[in-house]
């Protein structure tokens, strides 16, 4: 039988171009709420407004319906503070996937790129594989090298953007100095500082902060710091135009970028090096060993012309390469886990690595060697490091530094260690509030709130802080796998959470504080059987003053593909919502996105064919309904390599 009720031809085919029976604007209703109904006389007297006077009793306002289609694309407004590879994956997919919606970036420094941009220090590079460090939706199959080297991933960054749009949104040179939310309003207001110092006030509905963990500065807190009058800088802020060449160079610190550092200074002519490193580190192997042999590139980390046309000519070993890259990124997730087989092998490994490169200073291995397990602190393969660190013009001092005087370093034992310029590779205020005032709830601030530790929910959102959420933020790292797939997991978390606040007419939704105390349980129940938790100095382990704690709030609690499947599906019943009050003040129905009856495309001035059959296109079977296959849809494969959510 049909669906289709026997009408007059005329009213069959009426032409859907005509089809809109209400008033629209550029083609779509845009009439977020209903005119307030006038309904019929009581007595002689209207009732105007949805209000009756009746005997002197005030009825109750009448319930409205929304003059919208059903997807309700109400107008909306998104700040996005910080243009690395977190804040341009917000510049590409809000505007792709949200209609509607009134965006703004804004990024501090003078060009986009974020850390990738701040850090130009020489060896500055990717310390993971570089084709596990993009997008997954625009591959570079010509990265120069297996570790891309600062200004090739600042450049990636940057041409993404622009490749796709997301410079439109971006305003350079514009530094976010105060948030506050307004609860009477629904409304985050930002004050910004433009180019030329003016500040001026922005607001929006939502506000998301894409600044990354590694993002404010820290500098050590050493006696007379500021009392050198020689060359002072951080690494993450290089003086390009300083000569090293004949210089004594002091460098403070034993992270990655002090491992980048060293060798390639200990190089330049005429320097002398004093590294003054008390801790202790793994260095690891190269962290894509595996796939370095597979390819026969040796030692080498440079991929040579022959295979970079490999990979723009042949797709399908184009994507064997990705994949490669990947699974090997992902198959070592139980080094991090106490114990295990791997764990206790790579351990071997790394003994066995560091020794071979330290032949020329055997002694310097036990001086390096830690007690804890590799991964506590962040891995590194360092090339050229060990090496460097055992040259004739490095000087490696142990000794703990007492003072900094106007000539040097002096330590412990009272020498003085004269110097023309000090690099303080001393990292950042992980896992911590932003250095600008952030005020939620009834002015409490996310400095306060975090003043311990940054207490958070599946690191992208905390309590008492409406329609805010973070990429990147605590616990939003990872140990080992591909850092940009998590950035994009948590992208389109946050792009649904938008959407619903759109969709659904909310004011405000913050998450529970009982689910942010159930995620924090869960990190640390998760950290106890880990390796991150052995005595290390680590970014990994720091409290909302930057100083190192015995919690890990750096770290994503699980792998990354633990990540992407947790974050695929919102529990949106761990937050509380406020919804927008009816204009004319009856209760609210928070049914009301439900709309006028009607769906978006079937209303404009020119609906087509495919506007009003769209589901049986391809492109939608595939993605939204799926295609079973014959006979056992359960076999799948689809659904055997990554099992169906809701």
């Amino acid at each position: 039988m049909s669906a289709v009720p026997n009408l007059p031809e005329s009213i069959v085919r009426v032409d859907p171009v005509h089809a809109n029976p209400y008033n629209t604007k550029n083609g779509i209703s845009h009439v977020e709420q209903a005119p307030l109904v006038q309904e019929p006389k009581s007595n002689g007297v209207p009732h105007t407004n949805g209000v009756a006077h009746t005997n002197g009793v005030k009825a109750e306002p009448e319930w409205l319906l929304h003059d919208v289609p059903v997807e309700n694309q109400r107008p909306i407004r998104v700040i996005v503070i910080g243009a690395g590879y977190s804040g341009v994956y917000c510049g590409i997919r809000i505007p792709e996937r949200i209609r509607n919606c009134d965006l703004t970036i804004y990024e501090k420094n003078d060009g986009i790129g974020g850390t990738w941009y701040e850090n130009r220090y020489p060896g500055a590079a990717c310390d993971v594989p570089s084709h596990s460090y993009q997008f997954s939706f625009n591959p570079k199959p010509d990265w120069s090298s297996l570790y891309a080297p600062s200004w090739e991933i600042r450049d990636y960054i940057e041409s993404s953007a622009k490749k796709y749009g997301a410079d439109r949104f971006i305003k350079l040179r514009h530094e976010v100095t105060d948030c506050e939310w307004r609860e009477d309003e629904g409304k985050w207001h930002v004050k910004v500082k433009k180019p030329n110092g003016e500040i001026f006030e922005d607001t929006c509905e939502i506000l998301v902060s894409a600044r990354g963990l590694l993002n404010n500065k820290q500098w050590p807190d050493i006696e007379g710091l500021r009392s050198f009058q020689g060359e002072i800088m951080h690494s993450a802020g290089w003086n390009d135009s300083y000569d090293f060449t004949n210089k004594r160079v002091g460098i403070i610190g034993l992270g990655s970028s002090a491992i980048q550092i060293i060798p390639k200074l200990q190089k330049i002519a005429g320097a002398q090096l004093n590294c003054f490193i008390r801790g202790r580190t793994w260095i690891s192997p190269p962290l894509a060993q595996g796939v370095q042999d597979k390819l026969g590139m040796g030692d080498k980390f440079n991929f040579s012309e022959e295979l970079i046309e490999k990979f723009k000519k042949d797709p399908e070993a184009w994507l064997d390469f990705r994949m490669m890259v990947e699974a090997d990124a992902n198959n070592i997730h139980a080094v991090t886990l106490k114990g295990t087989e791997m764990q206790m092998n790579a351990q071997k490994a790394f003994e066995d690595g560091m020794k071979a490169r330290l032949k020329k200073r055997p002694e310097y291995f036990e001086r390096l060697k830690p007690s804890f397990a590799p991964g506590c602190r962040r891995l590194t393969p360092g090339p050229g490091f060990l090496e460097a660190l055992a040259e004739d013009n490095v000087t490696y001092t142990r000794d703990r530094i007492a003072k900094i005087e106007p000539k040097g370093v002096v330590t412990e034992d009272g020498k003085l260690h004269e110097i023309d310029v000090l690099i303080c590779a001393t990292g950042f205020y992980a896992s911590a509030a932003p250095p600008f005032r952030t005020a939620g709830l009834n002015g409490h601030t996310l400095q306060k709130h975090w003043y311990t530790r940054a207490t958070n929910y599946l690191s992208l959102t905390t309590d008492q802080f409406p329609n805010h959420f973070f990429m990147l933020g605590p616990n939003g790292a990872i140990g080992e796998g591909s850092l940009t797939m998590m950035i994009e997991s948590t992208g389109d978390y946050i792009l649904k959470a938008i959407r619903k606040i759109q969709k659904e007419n909310i004011k405000s939704m913050v998450i529970k504080p009982a689910r942010v105390r159930d995620f924090t349980r869960y990190c640390d129940a998760y950290f106890n059987t880990t390796v991150f938790m052995d005595d290390c100095q680590s970014w990994y382990r720091k409290d909302g003053q930057g100083r190192s704690s015995d919690k890990v709030t750096g770290l994503w609690p699980g792998s990354t593909l633990h990540c992407i499947e947790a974050l695929r599906s919102p529990r949106w019943e761990d937050y509380e919502y406020e919804y927008v009050p009816e204009p004319n003040g009856a209760e609210i129905n928070q049914m009301s996105w439900l709309g006028n009856g009607w769906g978006l495309t079937q209303l404009g001035d020119n609906v087509r064919t495919v506007d009003l059959g769209f589901y049986l296109m391809p492109m939608f079977q595939e993605r939204d309904i799926g295609v079973p296959l014959p006979g056992k849809p359960e076999e799948n494969e689809q659904y055997r390599i990554r099992p169906w959510s809701y």
